[in-house]
């Protein structure tokens, strides 16, 4: 079993493929080379070949040639004559002979008068003729070429003119040290380029071997699978380079998200900018479609070097929506407390006076503040015949006058609605919350004053809360119902928003940001009833 020592002994991807591409670079500048050579050889021959056939052309038209054939001893001038032409010419011999073979010129004095040796092919029929033969002078190439008569109608003589392979070989040895110098240029350059190659593979694969990226692949993808998070993996162009399927299931990403850019993946604007700006952001909350998600985001590094980001996102639209039941609790809780803290000062104020004996005026003033409280618990329940909603907006309303609040209700809603109560209460509680935390940002300043507006009955409901806060920027206002905007930051608005914009679009209503009269911000919510299509399942 190999050790851990012998595991980072492995050799490196880049290293192995470095030494493949010199060996293949080696056999193909061998190859080349070689290839090189046989082609100097051909053509070293070819070019013998066509030097012979050249003279030999040249000598069979000489008129010298033809006069001394009809001359009693031709040997005496032709001998003389094709000797001057071999040394001119640097072939091995010029041969001329009569049609029966019988030489009258040869290199070797003592052959004159003897028969050719080789063949003649065509050359008798008036014809050219090379070929490569073992001669008196060794292995040539020679050719032979016909003589003919002054008119040209008759062949008399023959010439035969060769170049020996060993003068051949002699010119190609000569050729061959620029093929090598070429061949060892293409091979240096070859390897040079092979080390780049491999250098810039192993800065690319941190100079790990193949086993050790296919172990971190492998449990990579199987970490990826296993956790319970979704996790994308971006490079320093912002595309995604790995996702696993949580992420994929929870942003519903399309089957071919990894490649493209982030920024084309429907997330929210903000987060992207994170990333790009490559800004650690640790648990921000982002609202997509009905789902709310938590998002981190961290640059990735190695080696000192940032190699991209690594984002994560986590379901938490259960643990919001028990949440939201939670502040809900809380905000009645807090609206008691503070109707609580309302009863003591004033059951305080009744014990003083008819501790001093004042029983009329403490009969007087616990009167009055009941009629007080009672009618508009009274005024609120029928006016808001749904009482949870009604116990919601007395606590609101006790909530704003220990705030200093001016909160007025307007209109009222029957018990049947196209929204359950427990989405009503999310819609105007985190309505009407946003609004609280808008004016008191206008503390010393303005008023604090928001208005409640309900309309509805079984097939709509219209919900519209005004504010004299701030307001919303224009250029923000469209932000506003983008999944996943947050201004909390800058305008004391959360993910309350978000929660509504998410419970306006389960039940395919409208939700518009405006001006308001009393100078700050309105929100107007719109739900109609959803209505079923029936199917038709008759026959036609």
């Amino acid at each position: 079993m190999p050790t851990a020592a012998g595991a980072r002994r492995e050799s490196p991807v880049a290293r192995q493929i470095l030494l493949l591409q010199v060996l293949v670079v080696l056999v193909l500048v061998v190859v080349a080379t070689g290839l090189a050579a046989l082609d100097a050889r051909r053509d070293t021959r070819a070019s013998a070949r066509d030097e012979a056939v050249s003279v030999a052309l040249s000598v069979a038209d000489s008129p010298t040639v033809r006069q001394s054939l009809a001359t009693p001893d031709p040997t005496a001038t032709l001998q003389p004559f094709a000797e001057a032409v071999r040394a001119d010419t640097s072939v091995d011999f010029v041969v001329i002979m009569d049609l029966d073979r019988r030489r009258f010129t040869h290199p070797t004095v003592s052959l004159i008068g003897k028969k050719f040796v080789g063949d003649l092919g065509g050359a008798p029929e008036g014809r050219v003729f090379t070929q490569e033969y073992a001669g008196t002078l060794g292995r040539s190439i020679r050719s032979v070429v016909p003589v003919r008569s002054a008119d040209g109608d008759e062949v008399v003589a023959l010439v035969s003119v060769g170049i020996t392979l060993t003068r051949v070989d002699e010119q190609l040895r000569g050729d061959l040290p620029g093929i090598l110098v070429a061949g060892l240029g293409a091979l240096g350059v070859g390897l040079a380029g092979a080390w780049l190659i491999a250098r810039r593979l192993r800065r690319q694969t941190h100079g790990l071997g193949e086993r050790e990226i296919t172990r971190m692949y492998e449990y990579y993808r199987a970490v990826l699978g296993a956790v319970r998070e979704g996790l994308l993996l971006v490079d320093d162009d912002l595309r995604v380079q790995l996702v696993n399927e949580e992420a994929v299931r929870l942003l519903a990403l399309p089957a071919d998200a990894e490649g493209r850019s982030l920024a084309d993946l429907g997330l929210p604007p903000g987060l992207v900018a994170a990333v790009e700006h490559r800004t650690a952001m640790a648990d921000q909350t982002y609202v997509l479609g009905q789902q709310v998600l938590v998002f981190s985001s961290a640059p990735a590094y190695w080696r000192d070097a940032e190699v991209g980001a690594v984002l994560t996102v986590r379901d938490r639209t259960e643990l919001q929506a028990v949440t939201g039941e939670l502040d809900l609790v809380r905000g009645l809780t807090e609206s008691l407390r503070a109707q609580n803290h309302e009863a003591a000062n004033r059951l305080h104020t009744i014990v003083s006076l008819v501790e001093m004996g004042r029983v009329e005026q403490a009969v007087e003033f616990a009167t009055a503040e009941l009629e007080v409280a009672q009618g508009l618990a009274d005024e609120l329940v029928s006016a808001i015949e749904e009482p949870v909603l009604a116990a919601l907006l007395l606590g609101k309303t006790a909530q704003a006058a220990e705030r200093g609040i001016e909160l007025e209700i307007v209109g009222g809603l029957p018990v049947e609605l196209p929204v359950d109560p427990r989405d009503l209460v999310t819609l105007v509680g985190n309505l009407v919350d946003n609004a609280f935390d808008a004016v008191a940002l206008t503390r010393a300043t303005t008023p604090q004053r928001v208005r409640v507006e309900l309309a509805g009955d079984l097939d709509s409901l219209t919900v519209g809360v005004d504010d004299s806060g701030p307001g919303i920027a224009t250029d923000d206002r469209a932000h506003v119902l983008e999944r996943g905007w947050s201004s909390k930051a800058q305008e004391g608005r959360g993910l309350g928003l978000a929660i509504v914009a998410q419970v306006v679009s389960q039940h395919g209503g409208t939700l518009d940001v405006t001006d308001s009269p009393l100078g700050g911000a309105r929100f107007v919510v719109g739900v109609r009833r959803r209505v079923a299509v029936p199917t038709n399942s008759g026959q036609a």
